[in-house]
C-alpha cells in the first residue's frame, strides 16, 4: 500500500517539515558538472576542456565495458563486465513463471586502498 500525501491541505509549517524530512533522506551526490568545475577550478583548465575531459574519461570507460574490457582503476577499484545466465523467473503479483533472459551486467570492486579510506 503506497500512501498518498496532498501539499495542498497541509499548512506551511508541516509542509516544510515533510519536504524536509524527505530531502535527508536524499544521498548527496557528485555529478559529472561538478567533476568539470573541479578541474576549472584546481587544475587551471578552462570550463569547455574540462567538461570535455570528462565526458571523454566516461566515453572512455564505457566503451571499454561495452568491448567486454575490464577497467582497473589504481587505488580507486575495478569495473568488470559479468555475464548472468538465463534463469527461471517470478511474477510476484501473479506467482506465474517468467524465463529471465541472459545478460550482462557491470559491477563495482572497491580497492582495499579506497575501502580504508572509507572506513576512516
Amino acid at each position: 500500500m503506497q500512501a498518498q500525501v496532498d501539499f495542498d491541505e497541509m499548512n506551511d509549517e508541516r509542509r516544510d517539515a515533510v519536504k524536509i524530512s524527505v530531502e535527508s533522506l536524499e544521498t548527496p551526490a557528485l555529478t559529472k558538472a561538478q567533476l568539470a568545475e573541479l578541474l576549472f577550478e584546481q587544475i587551471g583548465l578552462n570550463k569547455r576542456e574540462s567538461k570535455d575531459m570528462i565526458d571523454a574519461f566516461f566515453d572512455l570507460v564505457t566503451t571499454s565495458l561495452v568491448n567486454g574490457t575490464d577497467v582497473k582503476i589504481s587505488s580507486f577499484g575495478n569495473f568488470q563486465i559479468r555475464v548472468k545466465a538465463p534463469r527461471p523467473g517470478r511474477n510476484p503479483r501473479t506467482g506465474e513463471a517468467i524465463p529471465i533472459k541472459a545478460r550482462r551486467v557491470v559491477t563495482f570492486h572497491a580497492s582495499h586502498k579506497l575501502k580504508d579510506q572509507i572506513q576512516g
